[in-house]
């Protein structure tokens, strides 16, 4: 295939590592996982082999309640990557899982004019559609279908 016609880069994709599967898969069995440090007892998000608040390396896998309250966001109206294109405007945004941790996500299903701080959040699941890979956790208002 000439290099005029290999399919766009998909900047929206992860690229799970050994360490980071078991998170990836569940997210595409429809859970989020957090990491908890059996230390300190603090969770903390995105995935690192190490406590990032103790330093202990005695961290594991929990399953996330899937709750959030929205912390900040932004509305992207402008994204020239593959695909963001294509969904503009979108909600990028910061959360406060009910865990503890902050997350960077997306905010879907919800007007952008019905967005405030503190509202709460639901996980769900976007699929990587055509050209597979793994689900992505993004969040909609509480309340709204199941997760």
């Amino acid at each position: 295939m000439s290099p005029e016609r290999a399919a766009a880069p998909r900047f929206d994709l992860p690229e799970p590592d050994a360490f980071t599967r078991p998170y990836w898969d569940a997210a595409g069995e429809g859970r989020l996982l957090i990491r908890r440090c059996a230390g300190c007892g603090r969770a903390h998000h995105y995935p690192r082999e190490f406590c990032p608040y103790c330093w202990s390396e005695d961290v594991g896998w929990e399953r996330a309640s899937g709750g959030a309250t929205l912390y900040t966001w932004s509305v992207v109206h402008r994204n020239d990557l593959a695909p963001f294109g294509s969904r503009v405007p979108y909600v990028a945004a910061v959360v406060d899982l009910a865990e503890g941790p902050r997350m960077m996500t997306e905010v879907v299903e919800c007007a952008h004019g019905d967005l405030r701080v503190g509202m709460g959040l639901t996980v769900t699941f976007r699929d990587a559609g055509e050209g597979g890979g793994p689900a992505v956790p993004v969040f909609r208002p509480a309340g709204r279908g199941t997760a």
